[in-house]
């Protein structure tokens, strides 16, 4: 086993499973994301997505190194590998729904690009975060430099990046390269939870709009601004805040 999704009500946890190998990632592995990622997406019951370990320890360790040794000389492996992982980083990006990485312990390189990926990033007390091409004579791709600069700013980017150094958590934390310390994703996730369903999707696309360079709106940022006040989630959460209740949203 190496990658797969268990279902918790609401709630859907895409498992990184080889902890033999500190959970490193191969081309097939690569290539799987994506297929997991539509079955999660097609689900009508999720409406958050959890990365984590599926056995604590090690969040990812990055590339498979012996695999990437026994190719380093094919041209055409390499070609097809990075394309695999160009599609993965991309469908996680996008995808539809909040999505949280659970980092309990290390999380490097190829690892720390699905971190990346992900909406928020909540580290463990043992976390450690870093990106280490510089260290083995390697580029990082460039999607997953803009994902770094995008999440810490420049600075902070070109210092992780040309040194390969591991932050603890509370480092990764102070740059902003995760959002919460906790030994757990349940609080963030019943946050979530708990937030309007439309509203989050929403508001995850603008962001998204936002992040490719978007400065206006455009006619589906209207469209979709407009709607929301036609919506039960919009009736719900007036209706709440005027009884002085929690609201109950997607009912």
């Amino acid at each position: 086993m190496t990658l797969r999704l268990e279902k918790d009500g609401a709630i859907t946890r895409l498992l990184i499973d080889r902890a033999d190998k500190r959970n490193a990632f191969t081309i097939e592995m690569w290539q799987l994301l994506p297929e997991l990622l539509e079955h999660a997406s097609a689900d009508e019951a999720c409406r958050v997505l959890v990365v984590k370990s599926a056995h604590g320890g090690a969040f990812c360790a990055g590339a498979d190194i012996s695999e990437l040794l026994a190719n380093k000389d094919d041209a055409a492996w390499r070609a097809e590998n990075q394309k695999a992982i160009n599609r993965a980083q991309y469908e996680l990006t996008r995808f539809r729904l909040p999505t949280v990485a659970m980092i309990e312990g290390d999380c490097v390189g190829g690892g720390c690009g699905i971190a990346l990926a992900c909406d928020m990033r909540v580290a463990g007390t043992k976390a450690r975060l870093g990106i280490t091409p510089a260290k083995l004579g390697l580029v990082y791709p460039l999607h997953d430099v803009k994902l770094l600069v995008d999440l810490v700013g420049p600075g902070q980017a070109r210092r992780m990046l040309y040194t390969g150094m591991l932050l603890d958590a509370g480092e990764a934390k102070a740059v902003g390269l995760v959002e919460e310390l906790a030994e757990s994703e349940d609080a963030l996730v019943a946050q979530l939870l708990a937030a309007s369903p439309f509203s989050t999707q929403a508001i995850k696309g603008f962001v998204r709009k936002v992040l490719d360079g978007q400065v206006a709106d455009d006619a589906e940022s209207l469209r979709v601004f407009a709607s929301a006040f036609e919506g039960p989630d919009f009736r719900e959460g007036t209706r709440a805040f005027v009884d002085k209740r929690k609201p109950v949203f997607g009912q």
